[in-house]
């Protein structure tokens, strides 16, 4: 169950009724149900109910899968709303590369639902200068505001850093992604004596994830949970 109640989602519900129609950014039908109408919103991949609590892959009643308990990733758990496939990815491409900032309020809201173990504070994915000048803007903390909004959690802005401006993991073989994010990340005692959650967009091998985990946990912080909206599976193809 989540930990926001029903009595916040249908405020919610009655709000979108009463806005004004307009194209679904997936199949562009008129509709008054935000920026997807709700016949594209239930062919959205949702994540399958069983999964592995830690890295959100599927497992058989939501056991700890075997690469977990193998070689354990720095976070703790995962939490994730839906796998990262068609016509879910549409939307996390328009949010990330189009500047579709009005995506992040209901993908977050998305986000939210799934949450169960409430944390001390919220950080978001950074992205090196260099990168965040050529974009203009970080999707994940987008996502990471609003979704503290709705919980009422801090969002700790400046308390992790990219200081390494690593290639793209999506240009990388899977194999490589994790020595490409290695000592990517500085985080400050912000985050000290902290459970913290990581709000991200996707996560496909967990690599960055597990990579900014270990910078928190290194800089104090007691716990790292992953929060992510989508999750790549196994042959779905890359992100």
């Amino acid at each position: 169950m989540s930990i926001l109640s029903h009595y916040f989602f249908d405020i919610c519900l009655k709000y979108r009724q009463h806005l004004p129609e307009q194209p679904c950014i997936l199949c562009g039908t008129l509709s008054a149900d935000g920026v997807w109408c709700s016949d594209c919103d239930k062919s959205l991949p949702l994540l399958a109910s069983s999964h592995c609590p830690v890295c959100a892959l599927p497992a058989l009643n939501n056991a700890v899968c075997g690469n977990c308990l193998k070689t354990p990733p720095h976070f703790k758990r995962t939490v994730a709303a839906y796998a990262y496939a068609f016509p879910l990815d549409k939307l996390m491409l328009a949010l990330k590369y189009s500047e579709q900032l009005n995506l992040a309020k209901r993908l977050g809201d998305k986000l939210v639902q799934n949450v169960i173990a409430r944390p001390d504070c919220l950080v978001a994915m950074p992205l090196h200068p260099a990168r965040l000048k050529e974009r203009g803007f970080n999707q994940s903390l987008q996502l990471a505001r609003h979704v503290g909004k709705q919980l009422k959690l801090p969002v700790l802005i400046s308390a992790c850093q990219r200081v390494r401006d690593t290639p793209s993991q999506s240009t990388l073989p899977w194999k490589e992604r994790r020595k490409n994010m290695r000592k990517a990340f500085a985080c400050s005692s912000e985050v000290a004596g902290k459970h913290v959650a990581v709000v991200d967009d996707v996560m496909t091998t967990g690599a960055t994830l597990n990579e900014l985990s270990m910078a928190l946990l290194d800089a104090g912080a007691t716990e790292v949970s992953a929060w992510v909206v989508a999750r790549t599976l196994p042959h779905t193809g890359k992100r």
